[in-house]
């Protein structure tokens, strides 16, 4: 396999577009993808018909206007390049078709921003993110926004997010002499995922429906002995990962790194970083390409944050920096940070903004699976706070105390210690895997997102407040004529109002959470709990100030949120309660049955024969079930009081009431499992998952 010949072979890419496009054409296509130029619509007939013969040259019969509505999936409709001419067709993509396509918008959330009778929507042309070509099909980047203008959408308001943090940071530069086109953010979302055998899997009805497993008492052997994590892959494990690249690669994805994560049949990808809203549609398509890939080799690749309880959950590493079109990383301390007067307003600029809009950053994260991960010891705690390091944080200390910066923590030389062994950089500052956001050496590193998370959401609030914060410094600093001791004393002045968010230490340790608690740090623990403070207007006003989302784009979206929370928690309730009753109560009882009629064989022949353990068996069984039947009726009684429409209050009960039935529900099911004989329980054990590759 030639890597490097095949790498975006399905990608209408630079190169691509250089070779198929008429030189002045492709000057202002690539004017609007790497400067943010204005697109000039008198050139998309011309690229329309270049994209369209070279999908054609790969197989290609029908185009599709791809985007990513506010369900956090992607949605395309596929139309055929045909047209009729006569008798016959011609293939065919017009200017107008490439820029602007129409879908029926009353079937996608909306969050009450517009009627469901209301039915026109817009799809448009993303061209800073490259078409492709995929099962026949021609894929356009595209957003998607009403009729009447409201975005409904996630990359939209990334977009416009990108577009703030470009204006205020080219300002922030500008001061210290920078000049610069664009300022983007770059993304590079790591990607943990479990592999398991779709037989299995295709036995489990929670998993088919919910994606979690909802039972399961734990396995004997789960991570104990930390043999798992970047062990040796099994050889199925090792073919589909290998299939994986391949595919990832055709598409342009710079899947670079694979190994097993901690927990049994649990995985991880990570790629090299790229431009945000590339990285996220990147994302979109590798879990789409992970799921199709999984089942091609007779697997199922499971996406959620949670499937098996007692065993870590699944994250996506969100790695965050800035950097200019001439490579200027913005996150870049230097050498000698503490004399990089830039740097540390920057850095100034982010410990703010995280402070201020904590609330929003974690309700960013918030989904009905993630709060099975967060502050598990398996993932950052749902506290926000910023880890910066021994480094970073000696320089702050010293910023914020108003004494000298000491420090020894510098970029070392390490060895082992024998002559045989190579000397290698050691970095000035360890890692710190329990911190929800931590500086890594020149980007920072949100741990919080979930596995199945849309990456646009958590990277829409980093842009925006990290501009918003932008805009106050440069407000204050222009017109200043010593722009060096001003950016200092807004540095010494922001540093000691956020220096609560700071947490250089272990955030699973048990002194943390009160640590926090009097430092005044948020700490909700569920999406029900945490989006909320999305409809706080400080919180509508900051996307409404960097013209991300308008107040009702805003207040649409935490609706969603909480909608799709409420959803989920009631399907899963839903599927239980089904499972409970159709599968678990049945099958019990008829090994409960089984045991009286072996009691009753025994006694039959000598009423002297031992039956005491049968007995037990019997009696703890049935107690069970009884028990199981008690908490079917309260759970179906919560159920049956919920007024879905009313989201708020729906979301609390679910929280609050229905998730605390299913898990006593599921302490009594797991209960079961342990002593039901395995022929009598009616789906695969955490076992058969978890160990059946």
């Amino acid at each position: 396999m030639n890597v490097p010949q095949m790498f975006g072979e399905n990608v209408f890419n630079d190169a691509v577009q250089k070779e198929t496009l008429p030189k002045e054409v492709y000057k202002a296509l690539r004017a609007t993808i790497e400067s943010g130029k204005q697109l000039d619509v008198s050139i998309a007939g011309t690229v329309a018909a270049a994209m369209k013969d070279w999908a054609v040259s790969k197989g290609a019969t029908h185009y599709t206007h791809w985007f990513q509505p506010l369900t956090g999936l992607t949605a395309e409709k596929h139309d055929s390049f045909i047209e009729p001419e006569g008798d016959r067709v011609i293939m065919r993509l017009t200017g107008k078709s490439l820029i602007v396509g129409e879908s029926d918008a009353s079937s996608f959330p909306s969050g009450g921003s517009r009627s469901t009778f209301m039915a026109r929507g817009y799809t448009a042309w993303d061209p800073t993110s490259p078409a492709f070509v995929k099962e026949g099909t021609l894929y356009i980047p595209t957003v998607f926004v009403s009729y009447t203008g409201e975005t409904l959408d996630k990359k939209s308001p990334l977009l416009r997010s990108m577009n703030a943090i470009d204006k205020q940071a080219k300002r922030i530069l500008k001061l210290f002499g920078i000049n610069c086109k664009k300022v983007s953010t770059t993304v590079g979302p790591e990607q943990e995922y479990f592999i398991i055998s779709k037989e299995m899997y295709d036995r489990r009805k929670d998993l088919r429906l919910t994606g979690r497993t909802l039972i399961g008492a734990p396995v004997s052997r789960g991570q104990e002995l930390e043999d798992h994590y970047f062990g040796v892959l099994k050889p199925a494990i090792a073919e589909f990962m290998a299939d994986l690249d391949k595919e990832l690669w055709s598409y342009g994805i710079p899947s670079k790194t694979k190994h097993n994560e901690v927990a049994p049949a649990q995985h991880e990808m990570a790629p090299v970083f790229s431009t945000t809203n590339t990285a996220v549609d990147m994302n979109m398509l590798t879990m789409e390409i992970m799921r199709k890939v999984a089942k091609k080799h007779g697997l199922i690749c499971l996406l959620h944050e949670k499937p098996f309880r007692g065993i870590n959950g699944s994250g996506k590493h969100n790695n965050w920096s800035m950097s200019t079109d001439n490579g200027f990383n913005l996150l870049d301390p230097g050498p000698a940070p503490e004399k990089n007067t830039l740097f540390k307003l920057i850095l100034a600029a982010v410990v703010k903004a995280v402070d201020d809009y904590q609330g929003i950053l974690r309700a960013s994260v918030a989904t009905a699976g993630n709060d099975h991960r967060l502050g598990a010891n398996e993932a950052p705690p749902a506290i926000i706070s910023v880890y910066l390091g021994d480094h970073l944080g000696a320089l702050v200390d010293s910023i914020v105390k108003g004494e000298d910066f000491v420090t020894d923590k510098t970029s070392l030389e390490g060895s082992i210690g024998v002559p045989e062994s190579p000397i290698f950089p050691k970095d000035a500052t360890d890692r710190n895997r329990t911190s929800p956001f931590a500086f890594t050496g020149n980007k920072f590193e949100f741990r919080m997102l979930g596995s199945q998370a849309n990456v646009s959401d958590p990277n829409i609030v980093l842009n925006t407040i990290v501009a918003d914060a932008f805009e106050q410094f440069a407000d204050e600093l222009e017109g200043k004529k010593d722009i060096e001791s001003a950016a200092n004393a807004i540095c010494e002045r922001e540093l000691k109002a956020h220096y609560r968010i700071i947490y250089n230490l272990d955030g699973y340790g048990p002194e943390w959470e009160p640590e926090a608690a009097k430092r005044g740090l948020l700490n909700y623990k569920n999406t029900a709990d945490a989006v909320p403070v999305c409809f706080e207007d400080k919180n509508i006003q900051v996307f409404v100030r960097q013209g991300v989302y308008t107040k009702a784009e805003a207040i649409a979206r935490a609706n969603i949120q909480l909608e799709n929370y409420t959803k989920i928690i009631n399907i899963e309730a839903l599927t239980l309660l089904e499972m409970a009753k159709q599968d678990i109560i049945p099958a019990v009882s008829d090994y409960v049955a089984s045991l009286c009629s072996n009691v009753a064989a025994k006694q039959a022949v000598n009423d002297s024969i031992p039956c005491n353990t049968e007995r037990d068996l019997i009696m703890k069984l049935a107690g069970y079930n009884d028990e199981l039947s008690s908490l079917i009726g309260k759970l179906e009684d919560v159920l049956g009081g919920i007024v879905m429409e009313e989201v708020i209050s729906a979301s609390q009960a679910m929280a609050h009431s229905v998730i605390p039935l299913m898990e006593q529900m599921r302490t009594v099911i797991d209960s079961m499992e342990k002593i039901t004989a395995a022929d009598y329980w009616p789906y695969p054990s955490y076992f058969d998952l978890l160990y059946s590759v």
